[in-house]
């Protein structure tokens, strides 16, 4: 038997703006927090003893700047917002130990709506 595949990813946005941008940022100097929450959420599933099935990942730019800090948590498309240390831990025995989503930290549909195919965007696009 092969090693088995995570069960989940955690996409957590680590993209910082440089000093100055007006653009809000995942990672801001004007959030200490902020710039610690990657090593928190990697820690967390270390001590529940899941890291072996989920896997955290850095990642840049997620385009939903003013509802930082963000992660997406696949599969399920589900990107939470105004991440605090708090809120990871709520959604890691929630959502990835408990199987259920929490609802209350996920981004407003307004920003984050149904995924659109390539095939209809580019039909959007007149292309």
């Amino acid at each position: 038997m092969g090693i088995p595949q995570p069960a989940f990813y955690m996409f957590k946005c680590e993209q910082s703006a440089p000093p100055g941008m007006p653009k809000p940022s995942c990672v801001s100097q004007q959030n200490p927090e902020s710039q610690q929450l990657f090593q928190y959420l990697s820690q967390k599933l270390m001590q529940e003893g899941i890291m072996g099935t989920v896997q955290p990942i850095r990642t840049g730019c997620m385009n939903r700047c003013s509802s930082g800090p963000v992660m997406l948590v696949e599969p399920g498309h589900t990107m939470y917002t105004a991440l605090t240390k708090e809120k990871i831990d709520k959604i890691i025995s929630e959502h990835i130990i408990g199987g259920n989503v929490v609802e209350e930290f996920v981004i407003d549909p307004e920003l984050w709506d149904e995924p659109i195919s390539p095939t209809d965007m580019k039909k959007q696009m007149g292309m």
